[in-house]
Formats: structure tokens, C-alpha cells, sequence
């Protein structure tokens, strides 16, 4: 499955993020991608799917110039990432690790949220706007003297996500953002997936998480052995057998349930609880229609 998903409309337009036949190989020879080609737009949300090791996360710490390419070309916004300082890049490109212990060393949430608008040098006025426009969506009013390390794992991770969006880079990688995270915390970023895209953020998903995906039903990559076998909606992608056992991925636990329900439409795939409960109310329907003419 190489379909690339792309907008609708019939309008053709230059992607934002461009990867064109991009390999790269650590010291010691191992190749981690090899000859990847994707192009992602603006307002789209991309899950990049694999197993350990398979390359998902080389290939997007390519996008905000961690690791450049060894062969192939990376434009983000037009800007080829050979060629641009890692300063630049994370302008337009925001990258949230997994563990927030790995991007807060401030004393303060405060400090932390301007510390990446006064590292790219904007002026006071601007600082303050954004600061506080994160403040406001991640509700952190009460927080800000407070040090990231006394918050709880999920407190910690909005931090370093509003930290992010005080920056307001075009991009925002999340990486594996429901790991460590209760059922509150990863509806939190359900939520804040939703919200990012609201305000015009290209969001791109390094995950594991298939339920997230499945509430989502986003554009879906998936890599294995360093290579991109699929690239569509996650209802295509999680319907397809031979990709899933290829990758050694398993759908959302609820599509598993339903492929082993007979009466479930076959033709069908469903991903969420929401999904199989429409089916059912509309059977219900139909079934009372069909009641009411004999």
C-alpha cells in the first residue's frame, strides 16, 4: 500500500514538509531509512506507525534538523534542512519528546514557557503575547511558579507542550504522547491533538497508541525494516491484514473485537466504541422500518 493521501478540492499545493528520497545511515553503517518519499500538507494530522527500530523516529527528527540526510533532500517550508541552522528549523517545527524531563530544566513553568521564545530572540512584547496565549489554552495560570519537576508525569507534558505552542511553530511533532498516561491523561491529548489542528498547526504523531489513532482516524504512515509500506487513512491502513502483520501491529483493540462479530458489517472497519454504536443504532432503525411494513 503506497497510496500518499493528499488534499481534497482538486487543487494541487507544494507540501510543507517534503521528503524525497531520503536515506540516512549511522556511524557504524546502519542504515535507519532507506529511500523515503512522503509529502505532508498543511492541516493535516500524520500518525507515523512501527514497531521498534523500524525508523519512524529517525525519519522525523529529520523534519526540525536533528539529523540531516545522507542522501535526499528535506524541505520544510520551502527551506531544505541541509542547509538551515537547527535554530531556524525549530521555528517551524516544535518536537515534543516523550519524557518532558528531557526538554524542562527550569525552576519555573513561567521560565519555561518563555525560554524558547527568548532563545529565537522576539522581542518583550512579543514573549509576553505568546506566553500568555499558551497560559490561557493550557489553563497554567496557577502553575507558573511552580518547578516542572514537582508536577505529575501528564502536568510535566503539557508544560512541555505549551512551551511549544508559546513558540508557535507550524509543525508539532508529539512524540509517543500517551506513554505514561491514564485514561484522563490520554483523552487530555486527544483533545489537545484536536486543538492544535484548530489552530493551524500541522500535527505529526510518533506512536504506538492505536486507540488514539482510531479516535483520530488520521492519516497514517507506517514504517517497517526503515521503509515506508503504507501511507493512507488509519480505517484503510487497520483494515489491511498484510500491512498490520508485516509492521507487527496490532488495530485498536475495539476493531479486533468487531472483525470477530458475524453480523458486523464486513465491509466495514470500525476503530472506535462510537463507531460500532452508530452501526447499531442504525441496524435498530432499519430493523423497525422493516417491522413496521409487514
Amino acid at each position: 500500500m503506497q497510496k500518499q493521501v493528499r488534499p481534497t478540492g482538486g487543487i494541487e499545493v507544494n507540501p510543507y514538509i517534503s521528503v524525497k528520497n531520503v536515506s540516512h545511515v549511522y556511524p557504524g553503517g546502519v542504515k535507519a531509512i532507506q529511500d523515503i518519499n512522503l509529502d505532508i500538507h498543511e492541516g493535516e494530522v500524520v500518525a507515523i506507525l512501527g514497531s521498534n527500530g523500524s525508523g519512524k523516529t529517525t525519519l522525523v527528527k529529520h523534519f526540525n534538523g536533528l539529523l540531516t540526510p545522507t542522501t535526499g533532500e528535506i524541505t520544510i517550508g520551502g527551506l531544505n534542512t541541509k542547509k538551515e541552522k537547527i535554530a531556524k528549523l525549530s521555528s517551524l517545527v516544535g518536537y515534543v519528546f516523550q519524557n518532558p524531563n528531557h526538554q524542562t530544566f527550569l525552576p519555573t513553568v513561567g521560565q519555561e514557557l518563555a525560554y524558547g521564545c527568548k532563545n529565537l530572540k522576539m522581542d518583550d512584547e512579543e514573549i509576553e503575547t505568546r506566553v500568555q496565549k499558551a497560559i490561557e489554552i493550557f489553563e497554567l495560570e496557577d502553575q507558573l511558579e511552580d518547578n516542572p519537576f514537582d508536577l505529575n508525569s501528564s502536568q510535566r507534558k503539557e508544560v512541555a507542550m505549551a512551551s511549544i505552542m508559546a513558540v508557535s511553530p507550524k509543525v508539532i511533532v508529539l512524540d509517543e504522547p500517551t506513554t505514561g498516561q491514564d485514561h484522563k491523561g490520554c483523552k487530555r491529548v486527544l483533545e489537545l491533538v484536536k486543538m492544535f489542528k484548530e489552530h493551524g498547526h500541522i500535527v505529526v504523531l510518533i506512536t504506538h497508541d492505536m486507540h488514539l489513532i482510531g479516535e483520530l482516524n488520521c492519516r497514517t504512515v507506517v514504517m517497517n525494516q526503515s521503509q515506508k509500506i503504507a501511507d493512507d487513512h488509519a480505517k484503510v491502513v487497520f483494515s489491511d491484514k498484510s500491512i498490520m502483520e508485516e509492521a507487527g501491529l496490532q488495530p485498536p483493540q475495539i476493531t479486533t473485537f468487531a472483525n470477530q462479530i458475524s453480523h458486523f458489517d464486513s465491509n466495514q472497519t470500525y476503530l472506535t466504541v462510537d463507531s460500532i454504536l452508530e452501526w447499531m443504532d442504525s441496524n435498530q432503525k432499519e430493523a423497525v422500518k422493516v417491522g413496521s411494513r409487514s
